[in-house]
């Protein structure tokens, strides 16, 4: 049976390169903790689900004061839930720390891409565009012809128009984690994700690659222990 992980919510600092000492450019994302925690767990004969929060609530509704209350944890801004294997199921309160991904394998982050509101098909979907003179005027930008003739006298679902663009959620797989700070809770990955500076992903262990030798208390503070 193929165990899985619990993942982390972190949020998104920014970009910026790294070279090598053979001088090679390699772009990188860093993220950062913030108080990422585990809020509740449940476990089932064959598999478990874990709670996961981040950042610090400055409101939260009375249900969620309450759900926080009776789980004995601090209110968490971001709350994301994670399946995991019944032999991975982490008791509330635990905390994440920088070190629970190992330097050099892949990771999988999910998150929600930058809005660009209603986007032409050239923004959109990188159309060529009409021709720069011989009888265009005006629609230079435009997408052409859209459907066909009498038959089938419509336009098929899926034609790639003008829309609304972004806000839509990603998963971008295999990010090889370069680097993980323990004291100043970072992690920094190879690679861009979507979402914007100071957005919250999701992030856990590759599906496609599993090479991960961690256990499960690895990389964490435990509720309850030392």
């Amino acid at each position: 049976m193929t165990t899985q992980r619990s993942g982390m919510v972190v949020k998104k600092i920014g970009m910026t390169t790294l070279f090598s000492d053979a001088g090679e450019a390699c772009p990188v994302t860093f993220f950062s903790l913030e108080g990422c925690q585990v809020i509740r767990s449940v476990t089932h004969d064959t598999h478990g689900m874990v709670q996961v929060g981040s950042g610090k609530a400055k409101n939260v509704t009375k249900p969620m004061a309450g759900h926080f209350l009776k789980n004995d944890v601090e209110a968490r801004q971001v709350l994301r839930e994670f399946r995991v294997s019944s032999d991975h199921v982490l008791p509330a309160g635990s905390a994440f720390q920088a070190d629970y991904f190992a330097v050099g394998h892949c990771v999988d982050v999910t998150g929600v891409t930058i809005g660009r509101g209603f986007a032409g098909v050239m923004k959109r979907h990188n159309f060529g565009g009409l021709r720069a003179s011989h009888g265009v005027s005006v629609s230079h930008r435009s997408h052409g012809s859209t459907g066909h003739r009498k038959d089938p006298s419509k336009v098929f679902k899926g034609k790639k128009m003008a829309g609304h663009m972004g806000c839509q959620r990603v998963t971008v797989q295999n990010l090889r984690v370069m680097e993980c700070d323990v004291e100043r809770g970072l992690i920094v990955v190879k690679g861009n994700v979507p979402g914007f500076e100071g957005g919250w992903v999701m992030m856990r262990d590759s599906v496609k690659k599993k090479s991960h030798p961690k256990q499960p208390t690895e990389g964490l503070k435990v509720a309850g222990s030392a």
